[in-house]
Parts: structure tokens; C-alpha cells; sequence
């Protein structure tokens, strides 16, 4: 991620045009000339079917008339369904893509940019969804789920808005949001709907379009490139030679299967498998000749899941779309298809990191200020910046580093006497060597070890600070919830991350919420 936002040669072939106002300008005209105008017209019949029974706000509305437009374009993110949103960068995505959509139709006003949430409905990884953090409590949703995620019943929710009762505070913000869990997963019957009820409260005004591809409308508009799939296995060809080439630079997050797709049932998503000549559903009995699963897309695409791989496909051949917001490793995934894109003739979108954030109360602030803790000293891990804070405050210099120059001159001296003699001479004095400076080190780990007790309170501090911005030893975005924080703010929290977030200047933000 660091050589692709500084644009380094070694990156250059895996992504097409660069998020910036010029790479923009070439994947509008991109765009413009692949996606038809039925795409459109079905795109815009299935999300009015999807969000009926939805308060949307007017912008909202406003923006899904205007897909029927030729110019109109989408930006999209995508995010699991995380229980309760999960991770606090869940909010970081959405705000990224809002705001790009608002900022491209500043620079281009004779154009439409909606912004898109495309939520993982077809993922079945429950385990990974099924929690968030509460100020270091698990709030955990017990369930046995196969199948996709977002067909799941949300039977037994119940008992988790119990264990948020007891957990959250009592102030007016608290109230709001227990009542906001129960409206979502209390109220609707499957986790998708849930969740798109939870993303919509929050977002709508900001007029956020919100996507599930378990459609089978949707799905019709795919069924040529999972016909290719099926029978050419084009993935896999194009994106094993992308990883021979990327693989000799970068750590390679995703690696390809024959064949890219999902079979998609009741309570059932499992691989669909090529043998001798058959098409075999894994761990099931299910078994296709060739002509079969292809009259079998034909009547029923919706039983064709894309894996990792083909869903990025998936997205850019539904939606009129010029960008894909997401985390480094989501990224690192979609650099891997380039060549793939290439292959299918679909243009391959702008590629955007989304913002990332640490929010720093005003008291935190004063706390880090007392401590003589700067922002960038923030970020150090934590063993370093107990060091450097003990050495900054001891009246003892805890720096060896002029007696090892002292001993390195001396056995320099040595050395240069030692070639003179024999090589007995000569491997005793490297030896004593490491011994002085190992002896050195061990010293001033010792001093810098009573130093710490001496000054123990401050120590405690520090850890405790840092603590508090950085759970676990992690970024803030990736362990606690978005409810820690709207119990302080309220509905200041959102526009607040709406007016600070600026997409395009790619910089992680330290935002401090007026209190």
C-alpha cells in the first residue's frame, strides 16, 4: 500500500488509473462506454425492490432515480455484516465514500456520484461477524449458521439486546442506541435486512445506497461471465500469472481455485468443483454434466455465489462504477485482478484506500500534553515509547551509546595490534569485545530497568493512555464500536467524521470531537 500511494513503478501494472482528479476524468470516459443503459434500467428495478418497506431520505431517493441516468456513476465500499457494524472503520468506509461522491461532483457537476454500501451477504464466514467490542467486553451472538450470512435468521438477538441493556450506559445517547439494535435486529427477519435498516439509519441522510448482490436480478446480468467461469476458468489462468509476477515483491493475500464461484442454497454455499468431466458440489452429493449447470445458470443465476475473487467482477459489471473504497488488504486482493478485468473487457476500477482515524478526546489530549507525548510519539509501540519517555525524563543519562564509542575506539587500537601478531591474539580480543559492549548493553538496560520503577507512575500512565488509543495494542478503528463513542457524541459523531474525512488527500486523520 505505501509503494501504491507513492506511485512506484513496482505497483504500476497491477491497477489502472491512480485516485486522483485526472484518473477520475479517464474512468468517467471509461465507463460511460461500457455500461448499457439495461444495466441500468435492472440495477434500478432491484434496489427499488430492495428498499421498499425503507425509509429513505429524499437525497436518497433522489439518488436512486438518478442510476436510470446515463450519467450517473457510483462509488462504492463493501463491508461484511458485522454485528452492530463491528469494527469502528465500518464508519470510515461509508464516510470515505460519501464524501469522494460529493467531492467528484464538485469537479465534475455535469455528472451524477452516488455513493454505494455493498454488504456481504453471500459471505458465510459467521465467526467472523457474529461480535463486537465494547470497552474490552465481547458482545458475542451465540448461533449455529450455515449458508450464506445473510439469509440468517436473526432469531436470538434477543438475548444479546440483554446483554447491551446491561452493558451500556443510561444517558440519552445509550437510550438511542438500544433502541436503534432492536429497531434492526428485534424488527426484521434476516441479518440482511437487518443490517440494511442499521445502515440506512445512519446514512440515509447523506443519500448512501445499499446493496445486496443476492439477487436474482442482479444475477442475471452475470450470467455470461459465470458461464466463462465455469467452462474457460478464466480467474484462474489470469490471476495465477498476476501472482507469479506480484508474488516476487508482495505477500500474495489470495490465491485462486480452479473454479471462483459458489453453489448457493437453503442453508448451503459450498464450492463447485470440476472432475472427470463433472461438475461436483463440495461436501454434498449434488453432480452436474456440463449442459446441465449451464441450463441451471440460465434458470436460476441466483444459485451462483462469487467467491473473493469473482465478486469485485460481480460488483463492477451490476454498477455503473468508477471506484472501490476499502482497507489495505482488500487492496492488495483487488491489484491481484487487473489482468482478469483485462481478459473479460470490463473496465477495472480506481482503487482507494479509505480513511483511516484516531479519535482523541479533548482530556485525552490534555493527558498526552502533561506527558509531553506528541502525535506522531503516539503511534510508537509501546515498549519504545516507555523508553524514550523514561529516558527523556530521567536526571540520568541512560544513553550508553559514548562509552560503546569509547570501547570501539580502544579495540580498534586492539585489532590493529592484533594484526601484528598471531591469530589466537587476534580472535581474543573480538571475543573480549562483544563481551565489553554485551556487558554495556546489559548495564543500561538494568539502569533503564530502575529508572522505570523510579518513575512508575508516569509509566503506569503512559500505558494507560496508550491503552485507551490503541486497544490491545491495535489501531482504535480495528477493536472498539462505534456505540463507545455515539454514548459521548450522540448524532454529533457522524457529521463530524463527514466534515473532517477527505478521501483523495489519503492521510490518516486524528480527529479530536469538540466535547
Amino acid at each position: 500500500m505505501c509503494d501504491y500511494l507513492d506511485q512506484k513503478e513496482s505497483v504500476r501494472s497491477f491497477y489502472h488509473n491512480f485516485p486522483n482528479i485526472d484518473g477520475f476524468r479517464n474512468q468517467i470516459a471509461e465507463k460511460s462506454k461500457s455500461f448499457s443503459p439495461k444495466n441500468r434500467q435492472v440495477l434500478y428495478n432491484c434496489l427499488q425492490e430492495q428498499t421498499k418497506g425503507l425509509q429513505l431520505s429524499e437525497l436518497s431517493r433522489e439518488h436512486l432515480s438518478l442510476l436510470k441516468e446515463s450519467n450517473t456513476y457510483t462509488v462504492t465500499t463493501g463491508h461484511q455484516l458485522n454485528l452492530f457494524t463491528g469494527p469502528l472503520y465500518f464508519l470510515y468506509k461509508i464516510v470515505s465514500t460519501i464524501n469522494l461522491a460529493r467531492e467528484l461532483k464538485a469537479k465534475f457537476p455535469k455528472n451524477n456520484f452516488v455513493p454505494v454500501y455493498w454488504m456481504a451477504t453471500e459471505d458465510h464466514d459467521f465467526e467472523e461477524i457474529c461480535f463486537f467490542n465494547y470497552k474490552g467486553s465481547k458482545v458475542q451472538w451465540n448461533k449455529e449458521v450455515q449458508g450464506a450470512v445473510g439469509r440468517t435468521s436473526t432469531e436470538g438477538l434477543d438475548q444479546v439486546l440483554k446483554k447491551i441493556e446491561s452493558l451500556f450506559g443510561h444517558n440519552k445517547n445509550s437510550t438511542t442506541l438500544k433502541q436503534l439494535f432492536k429497531d434492526a435486529y428485534l424488527n426484521h427477519i434476516t441479518l440482511t435486512e437487518a443490517t440494511r435498516y442499521l445502515a440506512n439509519e445512519l446514512f440515509s441522510e447523506y443519500g448512501l445506497l445499499i446493496i445486496d448482490g443476492d439477487d436474482p436480478g442482479l444475477k442475471t446480468l452475470f450470467i455470461p461471465y459465470v458461464k466463462e467461469e465455469l467452462t474457460q476458468q478464466s480467474s484462474f489462468r489470469e490471476v495465477s500469472k498476476t501472482n507469479e509476477v506480484l508474488g516476487a515483491s508482495y505477500p500474495i493475500q489470495v490465491n485462486p481455485r480452479e473454479i471462483n464461484l459458489f453453489y448457493l442454497d437453503k442453508e448451503l454455499r459450498e464450492r463447485i468443483l470440476f472432475e472427470e468431466g463433472i461438475y461436483k458440489i463440495n461436501n454434498t452429493d449434488l453432480k452436474f454434466t456440463k449442459q446441465e449447470i449451464l441450463d441451471l445458470l440460465e434458470v436460476s443465476p441466483e444459485k451462483f455465489s462469487p467467491n473473493v475473487l469473482m465478486r469485485p467482477l460481480f460488483q463492477e459489471v451490476i454498477l455503473p462504477n468508477l471506484c472501490y473504497i476499502g482497507g489495505g488488504g482488500e487492496m492488495a486482493y483487488w491489484m491481484q485482478l487487473k489482468n482478469f478485468f483485462d481478459r473479460v473487457s470490463v473496465p477495472f476500477p480506481i482503487l482507494l484506500l479509505r480513511n483511516s482515524v484516531l479519535l482523541i478526546s479533548n482530556k485525552q489530549r490534555q493527558k498526552l500534553a502533561a506527558l509531553k507525548i506528541s502525535e506522531k510519539e503516539i503511534f510508537q509501540k509501546h515498549k519504545e515509547l516507555i523508553n524514550k519517555k523514561v529516558r527523556e525524563i530521567s536526571d540520568l543519562d541512560i544513553d550508553f551509546s559514548e562509552q560503546r564509542n569509547q570501547l570501539n575506539d580502544m579495540f580498534r587500537e586492539l585489532k590493529s595490534l592484533s594484526d601484528k601478531t598471531d591469530k589466537s591474539f587476534s580472535g581474543a580480543v573480538l571475543a573480549q569485545e562483544k563481551k565489553q559492549l554485551n556487558g554495556l548493553d546489559h548495564l543500561e538496560k538494568r539502569l533503564l530497568k530502575a529508572q522505570k520503577r523510579k518513575f512508575k507512575e508516569i509509566v503506569f500512565r503512559i500505558n494507560s493512555i496508550q491503552e485507551q488509543l490503541f486497544p490491545k495494542q491495535s489501531l482504535q478503528e480495528r477493536q472498539a464500536n462505534f456505540s463507545e463513542y455515539y454514548e459521548i457524541y450522540g448524532e454529533e459523531l457522524i457529521p463530524l467524521l463527514i466534515n473532517a474525512l477527505r478521501p483523495l488527500r489519503l492521510e490518516f486523520d486524528i480527529i479530536t470531537p469538540a466535547s
